[in-house]
């Protein structure tokens, strides 16, 4: 943006907020506030109670991904798509991966053993993510167990991921070709113990939270998003399948391994008070880790029994030592467990250095529609929506 632009618009964002009405106010929220997950600073004008409008700000990680990939080949640009949105860090290297094999033609030439473990560890990380996502959803709204209980149960994965990978929350274990290493011996049986442990917590949380009253009055008709202004902002993942619309990319692109594994796509019924509010937005994911767990079954009865692992099976085997790409623009998207994250590449002649990588993250277009639902809300009921978006700044302000 010039500096004319920038300076047009600050002088009408400026001005806009000084034609308010003498009854209203202008309240900043966050950036400390706990629905924010980060920093993001929300501005507000009030009148009385009721949000009037609301003006998100970002800006304060600069993670400069995009600038990041131009400037490193695309190995070592891994690590940092772990960064992007950190609570699905496998799910972020999947999608960067699948978009470089499939640049280099050999996608198809992947073994399937390498494609379910990178299953396996995605959705493991996906029901992490959406622990994070209902825990801190329990707590925005007052309710504190459920968040000490999500917790308890993620450390699990935790514990597991870290094991396969070596790192804790970065684990760089998806690599383009292969994986940095076979799983752990002893690892499927580990993470079948931890299934078993799991489904009854599972409904223990259902019993705790889903069903409560208090929960279902602070959340049911909050923060209705119809479905056509959800297609229009561009929202994706479960809050665009809250709002009714049975979208999962997981289905409609057919990546991977996902054709050949059974798992329902839940969708917003508006059982508690219309579709597309803010409990129908958290129950989706509550059943999204229902499906996941049944894929991780899925995954694990084949890689012990038709993929099981070999003393000749090297996990390395398709790494590439140099990625030499034809200049090509290519899109690939991958449906992580907040929506689409997509990695545009534009790529050049003989390169193994990428001349543009260009990440839509699912938080930012989802973060987008924030204006539109907290008009005329209640300041109470604009945490309950926020938190129902299950944002993450770091690929929000990339």
């Amino acid at each position: 943006m010039s500096n004319t632009k920038y300076t047009a618009a600050l002088e009408k964002y400026e001005k806009h907020l000084d034609d308010i009405g003498s009854q209203e106010m202008i309240i900043n929220m966050g950036p400390q506030h706990p629905s924010t997950h980060g920093v993001l600073r929300l501005q507000l004008i009030t009148d009385g109670e009721i949000v009037k409008e609301v003006i998100p700000h970002l800006g304060y990680l600069h993670r400069c991904f995009d600038k990041h990939a131009e400037s490193m080949n695309y190995g070592k640009t891994i690590p940092f798509t772990d960064r992007l949105d950190y609570l699905s860090s496998m799910n972020n290297s999947h999608a960067f991966v699948m978009g470089v094999e499939r640049m280099l033609g050999i996608a198809d030439k992947i073994p399937k053993r390498i494609e379910y473990i990178r299953v396996l560890v995605c959705e493991l990380n996906r029901i992490a993510s959406h622990l994070i996502g209902i825990g801190t959803y329990g707590i925005d709204i007052g309710a504190f167990t459920p968040f000490m209980w999500c917790f308890r149960d993620r450390e699990h994965i935790m514990n597991m991921l870290e094991w396969a990978s070596g790192s804790r929350m970065l684990y760089n274990y998806i690599w383009v070709g292969g994986l940095f290493y076979d799983l752990p011996v002893g690892f499927e049986e580990r993470c079948s113990e931890f299934v078993t442990y799991f489904k009854p917590k599972l409904i223990e949380l259902d019993e705790l939270l889903t069903n409560n009253q208090i929960f279902i009055s602070r959340t049911a008709n909050i923060g209705i998003l119809p479905a056509d202004v959800a297609i229009n902002y561009g929202v994706s993942g479960p809050m665009l399948r809250a709002s009714g619309i049975k979208w999962d990319l997981r289905r409609i692109d057919a990546y991977s391994v996902y054709p050949e594994i059974e798992f329902e796509i839940p969708v917003g019924k508006g059982e508690m008070g219309s579709v597309g509010d803010c409990w129908d937005r958290y129950k989706i994911r509550v059943d999204e880790v229902k499906e996941s767990v049944k894929i991780i079954e899925q995954c694990l009865a084949r890689l012990t029994k038709d993929f099981a692992r070999t003393n000749e099976f090297d996990p390395r085997a398709l790494v590439p030592k140099k990625i030499n790409l034809k200049a090509q623009d290519y899109y690939v998207r991958a449906e992580n467990p907040k929506g689409e994250l997509g990695f545009y590449f534009v790529t050049q002649e003989k390169s193994d250095i990428p001349k543009r990588v260009k990440a839509r993250g699912p938080s930012f277009n989802n973060l987008s529609v924030l204006p539109e639902l907290g008009k005329g809300t209640l300041i109470a009921d604009l945490i309950a929506i926020l938190g129902s978006m299950d944002i993450v700044l770091g690929e929000v302000d990339r």
